[in-house]
């Protein structure tokens, strides 16, 4: 990148409002997408779409993880990787390893329970390798059961071990521009090597659990960042993402709404088989990205303050994570001692809030407190000045 253009890449990062401040529709939106996932895995037969609520969830961990570095790198000129991964360690790994502690405990104390006989799935999970686990790379493919869905987060965090890396080595040479243009041109070639494979007969746990099949939903929210950052506030391009907002962003979110009751995930070889797993993740990424973005553009719209009401936002803030740990490890558990499916789901999303709660006040909280304050002060310092300002102020020195 030339001198001018690093000069207005940081120029762009302080004054694009766009990307500043926390969108609080952003956290209704998890809210929302862990709900659909809850009602997915216990009421399948009125949900049969949940499942999508974790594509929404790849393509906004895209997109907000990607904010957090280009905003440290225009801010700060550069990016801490150590401090970065440090931190990402700190924010996902106690939740998951209190969770994993207290089935381990309950499931040798009470072995006839539904949390008995877990603990072998316990270090694919603290590894983040849940999802090589379900196509069987360490022997038989296994479910999972209560840490089954801890595959969505090894796929998270096996796609982070690489995309910053990326992400920087192509901002060295290329512009945001250029940049976000080469990362939708990866997510295009994700999507052809899954619809490869398909056409190949891959069989449906390695199109669902690989980070390769997936990583096309996460660079559409990556990309969606990049675009943001590029894009100055006031400008013509901006003008046309808001006019396309208006109508792209509700369009989105009402067939995201009605995919949850009607859109069923084939497992069985066929032509809708062979259609969804080609081209079904990258067309839920992008229904999904047009609803972020239209949130980020307009917060103060209709769905905006919708979900930005603090009964939706606070939850996706502060428990969406730890919901989506323990509803199933909950509902498992329920499964064999409350007959009545009614009583049952009801009773776990109570117990699944109170257990999120929990483990954010106890676990989370703490602990990331903890890890920010010793680690912020490794990422907070001041950016570097342009060569253009290095000269005057030489030239005043003089």
């Amino acid at each position: 990148m030339s001198v001018p253009e690093r000069a207005s890449a940081h120029k762009t990062g302080h004054e694009n409002s766009i990307i500043s401040g926390r969108k609080h529709s952003l956290d209704g939106l998890r809210t929302i997408a862990v709900a659909g996932v809850f009602l997915f895995h216990t009421v399948t037969a009125q949900m049969p779409g949940g499942f999508i609520g974790v594509d929404v969830f790849f393509t906004l961990s895209g997109f907000v993880i990607t904010l957090l570095i280009l905003k440290e790198r225009l801010a700060t000129g550069g990016v801490r990787m150590g401090v970065f991964y440090a931190k990402r360690l700190a924010r996902l790994w106690p939740a998951l390893l209190a969770l994993c502690a207290v089935i381990a405990v309950v499931g040798f104390v009470l072995p006839g329970s539904g949390w008995g006989g877990q603990a072998g799935f316990i270090l694919p999970a603290v590894a983040y390798a849940m999802n090589f686990a379900h196509l069987g790379a360490f022997g038989n493919s296994i479910a999972g059961e209560t840490l089954g869905p801890t595959w969505t987060l090894a796929v998270e965090e096996q796609f982070y071990l690489v995309w910053p890396l990326l992400l920087l080595a192509m901002l060295r040479f290329c512009t945001i521009r250029t940049t976000t243009w080469a990362t939708a041109g990866l997510a295009a070639a994700f999507m052809l090597e899954r619809g490869a494979l398909v056409l190949a007969g891959a069989p449906l746990n390695r199109l669902y659990n690989g980070p390769d099949t997936r990583a096309d939903e996460l660079l559409i929210g990556c990309a969606l960042a990049l675009l943001f950052t590029a894009v100055r506030t006031g400008s013509r391009v901006h003008a046309a993402l808001l006019s396309a907002a208006r109508c792209a962003g509700p369009a989105a979110g009402a067939a995201l709404l009605a995919a949850l009751f009607l859109l069923h995930e084939p497992d069985t070889p066929g032509p809708w088989f062979t259609a969804f797993w080609s081209f079904g993740p990258t067309v839920l990424s992008l229904l999904a990205a047009a609803l972020i973005g239209s949130l980020v553009l307009q917060p103060a719209g209709f769905l905006g303050r919708i979900l930005s009401h603090p009964w939706l936002a606070w939850p996706g803030r502060e428990l969406s994570y730890a919901m989506y740990l323990w509803h199933i490890p909950v509902y498992l558990l329920l499964l064999p001692v409350v007959p009545s499916l009614s009583v049952r789901v009801a009773l776990a999303a109570v117990l699944t809030v109170a257990l999120a709660f929990a483990s954010s006040r106890l676990v989370e909280a703490p602990i990331r407190c903890w890890a920010n304050q010793r680690l912020e002060a490794a990422v907070v310092r001041p950016a570097p000045k342009p060569e253009a300002e290095k000269a005057r102020e030489l030239v005043t020195a003089r």
